[in-house]
């Protein structure tokens, strides 16, 4: 009888918890098609997010449920009870907030006192919202900025804060705009949930099959053609994804155990899975949704930050695709069995569909001039029609499929909007106190005026605030708080944010904390450090390549075009060269000398032009004689080893 009322528990909680999923991607819907309009409500936006975020709190609390499993329901009654009213008090105080908002922002300078409850309450429940789903860092993070504004005011120095009560303090970050309410929730609320369903429809309409079709056809037939595979669908997904441990489990079930039957050894393929799945979010269009958050930080065009980021995402892939084809020759690695691969005629013909979805979202954002989440919606809404009409390989969507989308779309974004939430608390804390030039103005000094040192100080930062979390909530705090320093002393706007979310990105795979790396080990059945090690070594542009562009504008197009021809054309062959010189292999292996020749010429085409040109000049050139002398010569720099292994034609051939 027990078992079954745990049993029957548990199916309401899961029940109530897809429900509230489906009504964060309705709400939204409605919000960014204008619904609430159109009949004639007139709602601040503000309203809307607190609504948002109460639904997002409430599922937070009920997600544990389902995550864990009944077990926990039978065994933990007492802290069902306690999750369960978590849930019901976040969901019933943001509700009071969304219909109380209007009355509480026009006093919120007397500090009403269902002001302050409400705004402790929420506090204290994303916080614990916040531990859940991301870790207790950043949680310690918030705490720190709120424990120092209290205490600000006794400092000296550039870190000393205006004085300021816990209630004025609890009653801005909570009502105010410039806090929880204010820009990073919003665009969590509207641009990204409306990513988020775009790519559920059009994965669930078989998008995905799709990807790792086109894939197979156009890179199978070449030497290590399963890692070639893996490098371009992950991309692909991983654009649209948002999420780099979901794409790394989406399509790495498929290509790693693709590429360890192929040859490649475990440890390498789950390093290649994770490195092409990360890279997804740094590549153009869609960036994982950052693309548009950018855009809205920066107060620029969706356009201009798409062509910024365009040179470094394609070296970050030519890298990866270099290391890739020589790690396959290095091991004569074979291309794909020609049974296996589908003909390009066939896999364009049944699946050229797709293009409609992508196709709307251009218009939308370039032709028409709408919002990021309404071209979103433009979007979804082709995914789905596609998904309706025709699918891919008998995959096509029905009213139920629908219905998980969206259920999978508010479970999706639950991450992001306890991080937008609390991004919002940071932003409100360093408002209220001005921390925030405080803050800008103790990076700067502690760079002592100098750029590389600061540029350091901020990689670090940004790797360590980055570990664990979602591709949007590393994005959104650090544009916070590491950001502006950079503006400050002189980077390019766009160089600064493109800066921050590479080193935030690389989180996914530097130690100790290199999730991303984790995930793909255990898919792959391979050593976790090893593997994370391995895609260090794959991924090394995205550490070295945010330096360059921060000093050298050109890669971001941004300049001369003489300038950005040249400096594109450096990188390119230093890009090649240092590449070659990681992967220990050019026709033969490559003995450490020679590896360590290969990364030389590469850095010295690399290097910025920091001082005279005469002196970039003569970089250059030292950088091409070296080069040429390790090409040449080569045929000696191979490891003995390799003398005892017979070629086959796989490993002569040098072609990409």
């Amino acid at each position: 009888m027990k078992a079954c009322q745990t049993t029957t528990l548990g199916n309401y909680i899961d029940t109530l918890s897809n429900t509230l999923g489906a009504f964060i991607a309705i709400a939204a819907i409605c919000f960014s098609a204008d619904v609430f309009s159109r009949l004639g409500l007139a709602i601040y936006t503000e309203q809307y997010l607190a609504v948002i975020l109460g639904a997002s709190l409430a599922l937070v609390f009920l997600k544990q449920k389902k995550q864990k499993g009944e077990n926990r329901v039978q065994t933990s009654g007492l802290t069902l009870t306690v999750d369960l009213i978590c849930a019901g008090l976040g969901f019933v105080t943001s509700l009071y907030l969304a219909f109380s908002y209007p009355n509480l922002v026009e006093h919120q300078l007397d500090l009403p006192l269902d002001g302050l409850m409400v705004s402790a309450i929420l506090f204290a429940l994303v916080l614990e919202g916040l531990r859940r789903v991301v870790g207790i860092t950043l949680v310690i993070v918030v705490l720190l900025f709120m424990t120092f504004a209290l205490v600000g005011s006794h400092f000296s120095g550039p870190l000393q804060t205006r004085a300021i009560g816990l209630d004025q303090l609890f009653v801005y970050i909570g009502v105010d705009t410039n806090g929880m309410l204010g820009l990073t929730l919003n665009v969590a609320a509207t641009i990204v949930i409306g990513f988020i369903l775009f790519g559920q429809l059009l994965l669930r309409s078989g998008g995905a099959d799709f990807f790792n079709d086109m894939a197979l056809a156009l890179m199978g037939k070449r030497r290590g053609g399963s890692g070639k595979i893996a490098t371009i669908a992950s991309a692909l997904f991983g654009s649209i994804s948002g999420v780099v441990v979901s794409n790394i489990v989406a399509t790495g079930v498929v290509t790693i155990r693709m590429m360890k039957q192929g040859g490649f050894k475990s440890h390498t393929a789950g390093a290649i899975e994770t490195v092409a799945s990360t890279g997804g979010q740094i590549m153009p269009p869609v960036m994982g949704a950052v693309a548009f958050l950018m855009a809205e930080f920066l107060q620029i065009s969706y356009g201009a930050v798409v062509l910024a980021a365009l040179v470094p995402a394609v070296l970050y892939y030519i890298a990866l695709y270099i290391q890739v084809d020589l790690e396959a020759a290095k091991e004569n690695i074979l291309p794909i069995d020609p049974d296996l691969i589908p003909s390009k005629r066939h896999v364009l013909r049944n699946g050229w569909v797709f293009i409609i979805p992508f196709a709307a979202v251009i218009l939308a954002l370039f032709t028409f001039n709408q919002r990021p989440e309404t071209a979103a919606l433009w979007g979804a809404l082709g995914a789905l029609v596609v998904g309706m009409v025709k699918g891919y390989k008998g995959k096509k969507m029905n009213a139920k499929v629908v219905k998980e989308c969206l259920q999978e779309t508010g479970h999706s974004i639950v991450d992001i909007i306890m991080i937008g939430a609390s991004a919002g608390f940071i932003i409100g804390i360093l408002n209220i106190t001005g921390l925030g030039f405080g803050l800008t103005y103790f990076l700067v000094e502690l760079g002592q005026g100098n750029l590389l040192v600061l540029l350091l100080i901020s990689a670090l930062v940004c790797i360590v605030l980055g570990m664990g979390m979602p591709t949007v909530g590393v994005y959104l705090l650090l544009a916070v708080l590491v950001a502006p320093s950079l503006i400050q002393v002189g980077v390019e706007p766009i160089a600064a944010h493109l800066f921050i979310f590479y080193l935030g990105m690389m989180s996914m795979v530097t130690p100790p904390i290199a999730i991303g790396a984790f995930f793909a080990a255990s898919i792959a059945d391979s050593d976790p450090m090893k593997t994370a090690v391995s895609a260090m070594r794959l991924g090394w542009t995205a550490y070295i390549i945010p330096f360059l562009f921060v000093t050298t504008p050109a890669l971001l197009l941004i300049g001369d075009w003489s300038q950005i021809v040249v400096t594109i054309s450096c990188a390119l062959i230093g890009v090649w060269s240092v590449s070659v010189g990681f992967a220990g292999f050019f026709k033969v292996r490559l003995n450490v000398l020679y590896r360590l020749a290969f990364v030389a010429a590469g850095g010295l085409f690399l290097w910025p032009n920091l001082g005279s040109d005469n002196s970039f000049f003569e970089l250059k050139v030292a950088g091409v004689i070296l080069l040429i002398a390790a090409v040449a010569t080569t045929r000696f720099g191979h490891s003995k080893d390799h003398e005892k292994k017979p070629n086959s034609s796989v490993t002569k051939s040098t072609h990409l």
